[in-house]
């Protein structure tokens, strides 16, 4: 598989682009970007440009337009290990997160120093406002028993708004191939349930792309991977998949929950 080159030199600071865009220097990183009919149409020229695009060339652009007003969330899944890789070479300074629900597996948060220790990057954990101790105490137990979708939006949307407060523009790990749902994506366009660019390089990738590269380039991936676990997010909510069953079926199994509300195409807050 030919990559395009990955060279380290995109700038970790970004001029104003053009006429119009804004600057993304340390005075204005508390400046929200404006969705103006300019700004969708330039990222529907860019989305339309880039559908055919190699991920790193994805991510090369969204370095070059935002720079440090760009940033990644990951939960560590294969996915988004392929772009931490590509994101030590193309672009390693871009702040990266993690939504550290509390209820996460602990073979999700070794994948993180795994990554810190191969390409250099340190994944900051944000965590919500309560412990899962006193967030429990708050509702009577365990509030993913009986409403996962305000846990969901408690302990990772709620998260995602305060992280990515001064930022313009957001990385996904998304694929198109996932789900009915994200089969929607674009590969650049405006994120309205958090009023930011999203950017998914991986949007027209498969799975079996995914998992050559981890191979080709030895990427560390969480070793639930290896035991059936398929889609890994809280451990509360996730089982591995049987023979045969949908890429995410192990996710709010039992449930007609699909999506935690980060992905969906539900303007809603608490989608």
């Amino acid at each position: 598989m030919q990559l395009i080159s990955l060279s380290t030199d995109v700038p970790t600071e970004v001029n104003a682009m053009s006429a119009g865009k804004v600057t993304h220097d340390t005075e204005t990183t508390s400046e929200m970007l404006q969705p103006t009919p300019e700004l969708f149409a330039e990222l529907e020229e860019a989305s339309q440009k880039l559908e055919s695009a190699d991920p790193a060339e994805i991510i090369r652009w969204g370095a070059e337009r935002f720079g440090l007003k760009l940033t990644m969330g990951t939960a560590f899944g294969p996915e988004g290990c392929v772009i931490l890789y590509l994101l030590s070479q193309i672009a390693p300074k871009t702040p990266v997160f993690n939504l550290d629900t509390g209820y996460q597996f602990q073979e999700t948060l070794d994948v993180r120093d795994r990554i810190r220790e191969k390409f250099g990057i340190d994944v900051e954990l944000l965590k919500p406002e309560h412990t899962v101790e006193q967030y429990e105490q708050l509702h009577g137990g365990p509030l993913y028993k009986t409403n996962p979708t305000q846990c969901c939006f408690d302990r990772k949307i709620k998260v995602l708004q305060r992280g990515a407060a001064g930022k313009h523009a957001w990385i996904s790990a998304i694929r198109r191939d996932q789900s009915p749902d994200r089969a929607k994506a674009s590969i650049v366009g405006w994120d309205k349930k958090f009023g930011l660019v999203k950017i998914n390089p991986l949007a027209n990738q498969t799975k079996s792309w995914v998992w050559r590269m981890i191979t080709e380039h030895e990427i560390p991936y969480n070793v639930l991977h290896d035991q059936g676990y398929t889609s890994i997010g809280c451990w509360p909510c996730t089982r591995a998949v049987m023979a045969g069953e949908d890429e995410r079926a192990g996710r709010w199994s039992g449930t007609a929950k699909t999506e935690c509300g980060l992905h969906t195409m539900d303007d809603s807050p608490n989608a």
